[in-house]
């Protein structure tokens, strides 16, 4: 029964933290696939459903870390099949990608529907000599196929592809189609994805196995439809997903196929610390410290394996939220969980204080409810805000009544200096 492993969105050259070692976490995630579940697993080929690089343009280092990746196959007499996606495809204004490269040295076969404008075939076979062709019949008794991204045409060069199944000769075996494309209702906010009614037509037209990438969330659908997600969480809100590698054995029976995570992955945490309006800007701190020590003592985050631990900081508080230094406490929480990377969100609001004001108060006592709501939305002058509230309206009178400047300060001096 052939065997595979279907992985995709492996982005390498990932730079989002500006973090090297972050960099290298996705190098090492497909090393370690690649050893494990490739090699490991005695697979008769490997197929890739696009974005194998992060950007369209990338440093020697990271061709190196493909290299080095697909050599490990190459000596174990493994092909590579692989496509484009939408982050390693041709830069605007020229015609080869970083794929292409690979494919012309031999360390994968890049599938790539021909320019039927130009009078060339749909699907031409691989042709191992010019290393071109959109889809090869492997010796295992499996056909893949390739396709293009397609972005927002992608219904209609599902139509293409669908049509073009029916030109080709009959195949050996299975048919595998690699598309780079996302279904409706995965995740939020993604416009543009496929209903599953627009792929059916592949289905139809005699794909036993649809191998997607693009979303970096595992899911499937149909025992025929495979996205294994992406090797490595791209931001920590991808951290919820469930991602990894799909090792599969298909025949004419059908398709048996199990994702494997266990894998080099950095750990993310995601830790939540809500605010009360009443809180004192000390409680920021002490809550935030009191809660990673408390994650740190279950285990939840373990200091030895450089984990990356965000921090949410929600809520209301009763000072002016500018007046904590988030970059000091960011620091030291960072410090205390050896984290490789910490972020921290402060996403608070600053209570609003507002004191009843009867219809018939006078002037001086709307005057003092006023200014004493500012001063208690201010940490350090909240406990005196009754008795500062008082001096400014002395203040002000005695402004009014024009007296020096001198006078002025010194009576704001008095004021600050108290107990």
């Amino acid at each position: 029964m052939p065997k595979f492993l279907h992985i995709s969105d492996i982005h390498l050259g990932f730079d989002r933290y500006d973090s090297k070692q972050r960099t290298l976490d996705f190098f090492y995630a497909l090393q370690d696939v690649f050893a494990k579940y490739a090699v490991g697993e005695a697979v008769d080929f490997v197929i890739i459903g696009g974005d194998l690089f992060e950007h369209r343009n990338i440093k020697p280092a990271i061709l190196n870390q493909a290299q080095i990746c697909l050599r490990i196959l190459q000596e174990a007499n493994i092909p590579v099949l692989a496509i484009e996606g939408n982050h390693d495809n041709a830069p605007y204004g020229t015609k080869s990608s970083w794929l292409r490269y690979l494919s012309d040295w031999g360390l994968l076969k890049l599938l790539e529907p021909g320019n039927v404008s130009d009078g060339e075939p749909f699907y031409a076979h691989w042709d191992e000599e010019t290393q071109k062709g959109g889809y090869i019949d492997l010796a295992c008794g499996v056909r893949v196929l390739g396709s293009n991204w397609y972005g927002a045409a992608a219904p209609r060069a599902i139509e293409q592809i669908a049509k073009a199944l029916g030109d080709l000769p009959p195949a050996p075996g299975p048919s595998i189609l690699l598309f780079h494309h996302g279904l409706e209702g995965q995740i939020a906010r993604y416009s543009g994805a496929l209903r599953y009614g627009e792929v059916l037509p592949l289905k139809k037209a005699g794909i036993d196995y649809l191998a997607l990438g693009h979303i970096h969330k595992n899911y499937s659908e149909d025992n025929w439809i495979f996205n294994p997600g992406s090797l490595e969480a791209n931001n920590v809100e991808e951290s919820q997903f469930e991602r990894g590698a799909y090792l599969v054995e298909i025949d004419s029976t059908g398709v048996r196929a199990e994702l494997k995570t266990d894998y080099h992955q950095r750990p993310i945490h995601r830790l939540q610390l809500k605010m009360r309006g009443q809180d004192p800007i000390e409680a920021v701190e002490t809550g935030a410290i009191a809660l990673l020590t408390k994650a740190i003592k279950s285990k939840e985050v373990v200091p030895e394996q450089q984990p990356i631990v965000e921090l949410r900081i929600t809520g209301t508080v009763g000072f002016d939220r500018l007046e904590l230094d988030t970059r000091s406490l960011q620091k030291q929480l960072q410090e205390q969980c050896n984290a490789l990377i910490f972020l921290l969100r402060y996403d608070v609001d600053e209570a609003g204080y507002a004191s009843p004001i009867s219809e018939e108060a006078s002037r001086t006592e709307v005057e003092q409810e006023v200014f004493t709501d500012l001063l208690a939305a201010n940490t350090v002058y909240k406990k005196r805000a009754a008795q500062l509230a008082q001096g400014l309206i002395d203040l002000k009178d005695r402004q009014m009544a024009s007296e020096s400047e001198e006078s002025l300060y010194g009576l704001v001096e008095t004021l600050l200096d108290q107990e």
